[in-house]
């Protein structure tokens, strides 16, 4: 189930339309509760690394180059397959990001790299 793969902010009220909530990010949000995420998974080896987030800081100015480096970073990562074969035993599922912007972050990325693996 990649190709109807949702995001969505954590912060967001969960809805039964989101399927199987996995939570994207390497550390935990700020101010939120285990039980208000509503999650049913949490998969921080799948995020950015420490190194490569510290770099990027959410620069807009910096998205496609953080973009070339977290696929590189993605194509080592052994979670991705694993990641991968667990969505597809879901009918519906959700990525949850903590970032601010929903047009700049890391779980976009992840994303289109699910979707294309899944191909």
């Amino acid at each position: 189930m990649t190709e109807g793969l949702r995001l969505k902010r954590v912060y967001d009220a969960p809805e039964p339309g989101d399927g199987f909530r996995v939570l994207v990010d390497r550390l935990w949000p700020r101010g939120l509760s285990r039980q208000r995420a509503c999650l049913d998974l949490w998969c921080k080896q799948i995020a950015p690394s420490p190194g490569l987030r510290t770099w990027w800081d959410h620069d807009p100015a910096r998205f496609a180059a953080f973009t070339d480096r977290y696929r590189a970073e993605l194509t080592d990562n052994p979670t991705l397959e694993e990641l991968g074969a667990l969505l597809r035993d879901h009918p519906s599922a959700t990525l949850l990001y903590a970032a601010r912007d929903p047009q700049i972050n890391h779980a976009i990325v992840l994303r289109d790299v699910l979707q294309e693996h899944a191909r």
